[in-house]
C-alpha cells in the first residue's frame, strides 16, 4: 500500500544545484522515518538524510553536510533534497526511503521497507 516515487534528478555541471522530490502514498508520511539513500555503481547504498516524523529533525551524512537540505512538505506529502555545490562524487542513484528503525539504525537500508524505483543524478564537467 506504501508508494514512493522519486522526481528531479538529472545531469549537471559541478558547483551546481538540483532539487529531489518524493511523493509518498499510503500513510507512510506521517508515521516512521523518510530518509534519502544513493548508491554509485559498484559501491554500497549510503544514507544520505533522514528525518523522523516524531520529531522533524534533519539528520545527514557527513559527506553532504551544509551543502543538501532534507525537508517535508507537510501539505503535498513529499519529501525533499535540495542538493547544491554538487561534485562529481555526488553522482549517483538516488532513492528515498520509509520505514520505522530505531535511531541507531538510521543509516541503514535494511532497516527500511519501503522504497522508491530512484532517479539519476549525474555530475561533470
Amino acid at each position: 500500500q506504501v508508494r514512493l516515487e522519486e522526481s528531479g534528478g538529472g545531469s549537471v555541471q559541478p558547483g551546481g544545484s538540483l532539487r529531489l522530490s518524493c511523493t509518498v502514498s499510503g500513510g507512510a508520511f506521517n508515521r516512521g522515518t523518510l530518509s534519502w539513500f544513493r548508491q554509485a555503481p559498484g559501491k554500497e547504498r549510503e544514507i544520505v538524510a533522514a528525518i523522523r516524523y516524531v520529531d522533524k529533525n534533519p539528520r545527514y551524512a557527513d559527506s553532504v553536510k551544509g551543502r543538501f537540505t532534507i525537508s517535508r512538505d507537510n501539505t503535498e506529502n513529499t519529501l525533499n533534497l535540495q542538493m547544491n555545490n554538487l561534485r562529481p562524487e555526488d553522482t549517483a542513484v538516488y532513492f528515498c526511503a520509509a520505514g520505522s528503525p530505531i535511531l541507531s539504525a538510521l543509516g541503514r537500508p535494511a532497516s527500511y521497507g519501503n522504497w522508491g524505483q530512484g532517479t539519476q543524478v549525474t555530475v561533470s564537467a
